[in-house]
């Protein structure tokens, strides 16, 4: 990403730039900057899933509540050690901790409420389907009023919050990003939610329910990133949305 080019003053000294704009051309620019630091890439991606794809797997083979949640916890773990041993960014393991934290909490809830192994298991997936569906409906309804979350970007960039929103340029495009990255956790609380109820409730099976919840979340909830990310990613690859002062 190169910063933008001076123009010679007319003395021919440097312009004195504006210091509140961002120092790239385009605001595709800006966006895939903030986006590698958010993200984290493929491994940030597999340190985030990894352990909820372990806790799964050894709930189906050894029925055993605490192994499955010790496995769960040694991968994330592991994941720690290699992280903090190249002294790199703890953020997305972290993630995956905080996840495993909140999803032992509610395991003992369920416990100390009498829950059968199966329906501690099911708690386990609980927070996640509620934190991506409150997270969509927060993030989806300030991207419906017309300030979608990838417009702060620009404005993290730029040193002026606000500054972004008066360009219907760039409120069109972070709104594309926004209902682009909101996609794959919408799309997974409105398919495992039903799942989990009828689980819960015991209209289904709940180890085929626990099965269905693991592939949805991991295997199915990885392509659909994948693929919403690819589309972000060509959305940004175009650089088509200068980054312009706005009108004074």
């Amino acid at each position: 990403m190169s910063p933008a080019p001076e123009t010679p003053a007319d003395d021919g000294g440097p312009v004195d730039h504006d210091h509140n704009h961002p120092t790239v051309d385009t605001v595709e620019a800006v966006v895939r900057r903030q986006m590698s630091a958010g993200l984290g890439g493929v491994r940030g991606m597999l340190e985030a899933g990894v352990p909820g794809l372990v806790f799964t797997i050894a709930w189906l083979v050894v029925k055993d509540l605490k192994v499955a949640l010790i496995a769960s916890a040694a991968t994330a773990a592991i994941f720690l050690l290699v992280r903090l041993v190249q002294r790199s960014s703890l953020q997305y393991v972290g993630n995956a901790i905080f996840g495993i934290v909140i999803g032992f909490a509610v395991v003992r809830l369920a416990q100390s409420m009498g829950g059968t192994a199966e329906e501690q298991a099911l708690a386990y997936f609980l927070p996640g389907i509620l934190i991506s569906l409150g997270y969509t409906v927060i993030v989806g309804g300030l991207c419906l009023i017309g300030w979608p979350i990838f417009g702060f970007f620009i404005g993290v960039a730029s040193g002026d919050p606000l500054e972004w929103h008066q360009d219907k340029q760039i409120v069109k495009l972070c709104s594309r990003l926004t209902w682009l990255f909101l996609a794959p956790g919408a799309i997974g609380a409105a398919i495992q939610g039903p799942i989990w109820f009828l689980a819960w409730s015991g209209a289904i099976d709940r180890d085929w329910a626990i099965l269905a919840l693991g592939i949805l979340r991991t295997g199915v909830g990885w392509a659909l990133r994948i693929a919403c990310y690819g589309t972000m990613i060509w959305l940004l690859a175009r650089n088509h949305t200068p980054v312009q002062p706005a009108a004074r």
